[in-house]
């Protein structure tokens, strides 16, 4: 294993910080994920730019200090030649962290037959600062691993009105009417890249995306479900545990294949 910080590649999987590093004591940083498309950052599917954008974004918001990004390429660079997956963190004084990881082992497996997940309701599995990608992730990891233990592979995250959001690692996608639908990123939901990617692509295709609120009700009128992130794309969902209850959709149907060829690398 390795990683890339401050400026430099290391060997192992061992970081040391201060015991008062903010990092630490609050989650206080913001990151992003990537998908390296054939060994490429500069490929059109891995968004590079984008990703960056989001990173300035959030540092801007925080009125952090940004790190130096050519620090920053050489990292991605060094770290996309063993792994698929770059995660780019920056630290509010700012440090870089770049760690690389494989892709799901049962990723193919995931995307054709679809999984089960779990309808995570109360104030527990709310997620700080929705609208940024930062290090408190808590109310989503909590999400996922009791999803987990329900036998669900993803967790389904909600808000006090009922309204669905988006899972605990990506954002929702729903088949109804002949269309798609997404939830509105004003609901209070992280701005996925992997989403936009999908929005884009659908709308020059001359697709529209239903984005009104994902009430109980039109929740019912979906035939199927899915959820993306940069990582994983489009993976269908076929099984909802709510509370005592399961919704069932259907992981095979043929609209899928119009989110999946946003990936098809040119």
């Amino acid at each position: 294993m390795a990683y890339w910080f401050d400026g430099q590649p290391v060997k192992g999987t061992e970081l040391t910080l201060a015991v008062h590093e903010p990092a630490l004591l609050y989650g206080a940083t913001v990151f992003t994920t990537l998908r390296v498309y054939r060994n490429n950052l500069d490929h059109p599917l891995t968004r590079w730019e984008d990703h960056l954008h989001r990173l300035r974004h959030g540092l801007a918001a925080f009125q952090w200090p940004e790190p130096d990004w050519d620090r920053v390429r050489r990292g991605g660079d060094w770290l996309q030649q063993s792994f698929p997956i770059v995660r780019i963190t920056c630290l509010p004084d700012g440090r870089e962290l770049l760690t690389g990881r494989s892709l799901p082992s049962d990723l193919a497996v995931m995307q054709a037959q679809g999984i089960t997940a779990w309808l995570a309701a109360g104030d527990l599995y709310r997620r700080a600062l929705p609208g940024y990608k930062t290090g408190n992730y808590l109310g989503g990891w909590l999400a996922l691993q009791q999803a987990q233990r329900q036998g669900a592979r993803e967790a389904i995250l909600i808000d006090s009105a009922g309204h669905w959001l988006e899972t605990s690692t990506g954002n929702l996608w729903g088949w109804a009417n002949g269309q798609w639908w997404t939830p509105p990123l004003e609901n209070g939901l992280l701005p996925g890249m992997a989403r936009l990617h999908l929005c884009e692509h659908l709308q020059n295709q001359g697709i529209s995306v239903c984005q009104d609120p994902w009430v109980p009700e039109v929740v019912q009128r979906f035939e199927a479900l899915a959820y993306s992130n940069s990582a994983v794309q489009v993976v269908p969902i076929h099984t909802v545990l709510a509370n005592h209850s399961r919704l069932f959709f259907n992981p095979q149907i043929g609209s899928l294949r119009g989110l999946r060829a946003a990936f098809e690398a040119p």
